[in-house]
């Protein structure tokens, strides 16, 4: 070879040489990519009369005034009560008659998520809180669920028990025993009814490691979310305390502290209290996160698993592994042990838990913090809350998420706490359990934290969270709002009451909302919420403007929107004289940059634009025939032969976005399944802290029966006798036979609407199966499932098979005279 061919051989192997660096640094990041907190929803006691809390910012309240979420055993849990007795010890007792109970996990909104009275009553009340928690995390996150979407969205739960279906068990009466005692209790239906509900496509998966359940379902949903298996990540953790059964058998054990509160790191230590809430986290990758200009509240850069192994007992802690877990969560977030700030501690109060834990983490940290010189503070919300147990972690990560976005640490204990636990070190240690709040040490240039979760099986987990860099997710520089000043805002909700709370705390919202965050607001409610039959919308230049606006549309007499209301198409009239819309055209591209064309668009046939412009909204347009509305240069319209219209821009201007969001809101009360994405302007961000829907609960309750007294059948006998029963041709009274069987299958409180399918009137394949075989107990039916299915409507559903009924008859008449 002569010299060139070396030198280009050379060359080549150099280019092949650098493209497998950069692509082997590629990979390196993406193992290491950080993952993104963009919404939190939750349910932790109080210890209060006033309610749970339910909110984010209940929690930091929570957090920052002190005192304790204890309370007594609650009357709705006669079992716990039964075998409460003070003296330790006695065989099959408990010696706990306090700790965080949640004051209210029997009401539940479930004509919102489709569910039948039947199931919502079997339903373990950890599905329902998940469901609303989990719904509250997307709403604050700006991800709406609709279910048609089939968002890539993985589900990760920990939960390590549903009690709630013992209530049902009865080995001398099994008549309670309903076909929604399966998927009403069994753990994975937790995580799946959460996917099927929100018709989610990403993974699903309920992780039972005791009390690291939750932080082992954020590290699953961290590796699904590096390895793109999903885009985004539900993580959520549950835990109810139901059972007398776990209680008597933890007291057996001596486990449990008898004042029933964690006194973390406390010499007063003597076991822990347990405790019961329900939280989410809505997760995607942090570059999505920015790039899709979500609230990040905190940024996990690390996560790590591992298990005690072969440590002195199944259930002992060990300060080995622990240690190992520390490091690896370090590692996994590039982050050296000097640059903590904080540690959220497992911290269960245990005279062998606590000394083994703090120890492992001097082992990792402890030199680290000690050459910085500034001590590193830890603390555990379990001396606040109770033992979550499965639900710890999720509580635990919210705390510290919290922390971090507030730049700020809360006491960690209180003067009449008394010393701290004599066994642990703490002259020899460069550690502090503050005493007093106070802010993030501003020697440290992170604000970068750890939380520990150990379960009771071995399995420890450690997490790595940081604060976002400020600038890059929160602060949007400001610029001009979309639309020249008019903003659309949007509001709606299932019902008339769940509207009506809804528009009121959107109204104060405003009340309270700075100009420049107005576009946000508005752009997250368009875009951030799922639209639903009950709708409101309103256009405006100003927060007060479109508060007294939403006041006044809330006065209007409005009919609610269904699936047969939707407006699926479109025309767009537009006036001979093209040349005068030049000029609106060139106004509407300017200010809608997103669904225009470019400069050119003016110069373009203007309805071709304009439906071009409704297009990428979601609206299937098409140039219609005739004249537009009176006063309109452009004018949209549906409905049967266009009878229905709205002025689509005018002829000034000044007023052409003002207009054409008008239209979009007619369209969007009229019930256009619109996708307002494009409406947002430059300087709009999504917003987390925006009113949630206000579900509407009604009482959901089994009761746990009385020992030695069989319960009675679940359905509680028919909702018709035989000697009513309508004969077989009486086609309108079988109809309305059948009507009331439905109804009584069920179970529900309000009239069936015969316009609305089986399945959304909360009707599923279990209740199809009980509902066709009460029919058959009276009549010949020979229409099987496939012939019925779900989405057919009520009215529908009960005519095929009145006139089935019928012509089974006439065919049973015929073989007998035959």
């Amino acid at each position: 070879m002569d010299p060139a061919q070396i030198r280009a051989l050379m060359e080549d192997q150099l280019r092949l040489s650098r493209r497998l660096r950069a692509r082997i640094s590629e990979l390196e990041e993406e193992r290491h990519a950080p993952v993104a907190v963009v919404g939190m929803g939750l349910r932790l006691p109080s210890g209060r009369d006033d309610g749970d809390l339910d909110s984010p910012d209940a929690y930091w309240d929570f957090l920052r005034a002190g005192g304790t979420a204890l309370s007594g055993l609650p009357e709705e849990r006669p079992g716990l009560r039964a075998v409460y007795d003070p003296s330790p010890g006695r065989p099959g007792r408990s010696y706990i008659d306090r700790a965080g109970f949640l004051s209210d996990i029997a009401h539940f909104d479930a004509e919102f998520f489709g569910i039948s009275t039947r199931e919502a009553r079997l339903l373990d009340p950890q599905q329902r809180l998940l469901l609303e928690t989990s719904w509250e995390a997307l709403e604050r996150a700006g991800i709406a669920a609709r279910r048609s979407d089939r968002l890539n969205v993985g589900v990760y739960l920990g939960i390590m028990a549903s009690e709630y279906t013992e209530r049902l068990e009865d080995r001398a009466d099994t008549t309670r025993i309903d076909p929604y005692y399966t998927t009403g209790g069994g753990l994975c239906f937790g995580a799946g009814r959460i996917a099927y509900v929100m018709g989610f496509s990403g993974p699903v998966v309920s992780v039972d490691t005791a009390c690291s359940s939750s932080l082992s379902a954020l590290h699953l949903a961290v590796r699904g979310l590096r390895a793109g298996e999903c885009r985004y990540a539900l993580v959520c953790g549950s835990n109810l305390l139901l059972s007398a059964n776990l209680m008597v058998s933890l007291c057996q054990t001596g486990a449990l502290s008898p004042e029933g509160r964690s006194k973390s790191f406390l010499a007063a230590a003597d076991g822990y209290g347990r405790g019961e809430g329900v939280g989410a986290l809505a997760l995607m990758r942090l570059d999505d996160a920015l790039r899709e200009r979500r609230p990040v509240l905190a940024v996990v850069r690390g996560t790590a698993v591992n298990h005690d192994g072969a440590a002195s007992g199944l259930t002992a802690p060990s300060g080995a592994a622990q240690q190992e877990v520390v490091r690896a969560a370090l590692d996994d977030a590039r982050v050296g042990p000097q640059e903590l700030g904080w540690v959220e501690a497992h911290g269960t109060g245990t005279v062998l838990g606590d000394p083994i834990e703090i120890g492992a983490l001097a082992g990792v940290l402890g030199e680290a913090v000690r050459e910085r010189g500034v001590p590193l503070a830890l603390g555990s919300v379990k001396s606040r809350l109770g033992h979550l147990e499965a639900a710890s972690g999720i509580a635990a990560v919210i705390k510290t998420v919290l922390m971090l976005h507030h730049g700020h640490i809360p006491a960690a204990r209180d003067e009449a706490d008394g010393e701290l636990n004599p066994h642990i070190p703490w002259q020899d240690l460069p550690f502090r359990v503050p005493l007093r709040g106070a802010p993030w040490p501003a020697e440290l240039p992170r604000r970068v934290a750890g939380v520990n979760s150990f379960g009771m099986s071995g399995t420890n987990v450690h997490v790595v969270l940081e604060a976002p860099v400020r600038g890059t997710a929160d602060e949007v520089p400001a610029a001009v709002p979309p639309g020249g000043g008019a903003e659309l805002l949007t509001v709606s909700a299932r019902d008339e009451g769940a509207l009506a709370a809804l528009a009121a705390r959107v109204r104060n919202r405003l009340r309270h909302t700075p100009e420049v965050d107005l576009p946000s607001l508005c752009h997250t409610l368009r875009s951030g919420r799922v639209a639903f039959a009950r709708r409101l919308a309103v256009v405006g230049t100003s927060a007060t403007e479109l508060a007294e606006e939403l006041q006044r549309a809330e006065r209007a007499v409005r009919e609610p929107v269904g699936s047969a209301d939707s407006i699926r198409s479109v025309t767009v009239r537009v006036a001979d004289d093209a040349t005068r819309s030049a000029p609106v055209l060139a106004a509407l591209a300017a200010a809608f940059p997103p669904l225009a064309d470019g400069p050119e668009t003016a110069a373009q046939d203007p309805a071709a634009v304009l439906c071009r412009m409704l297009a990428r909204l979601g609206l299937r347009s098409s140039p219609g025939t005739g004249v537009p509305a009176a006063g309109a240069l452009a004018s949209v319209h549906w409905g049967v032969a266009g009878e229905k219209a709205h002025s689509l821009v005018g002829s000034s201007p000044g007023d052409a976005s003002a207009r054409f969001l008008q239209a979009l809101a007619a369209l969007f009360t009229a019930g256009a399944d619109l996708r307002l994405d494009a409406l947002c302007g430059p300087s709009a961000r999504l917003l987390g802290d925006l009113p949630t829907y206000p579900f509407q609960r009604r009482r959901y309750w089994v009761d746990e029966p009385v020992t030695g007294v069989c319960g009675e059948a679940a359905d509680g006998g028919s909702a018709v006798s035989g000697a009513d029963l309508p004969k077989p041709h009486d086609r309108a009274a079988v109809h309305a036979y059948l009507r009331v069987l439905l109804t009584d299958v069920l179970q529900a409180l309000e009239p069936l609407d015969p316009g609305m399918s089986f399945l959304d009137s909360g009707g599923d394949s279990f209740t199809a199966t009980v509902f066709i075989t009460k029919v058959e107990e009276n009549y010949l039916v020979s229409l099987s499932h496939a012939d019925l299915p779900l989405d057919l409507s009520l009215s529908e559903l009960w005519g095929r098979l009145a006139d089935d009924i019928a012509a089974s008859a006439d065919d049973s008449a015929q073989v007998v005279g035959a």
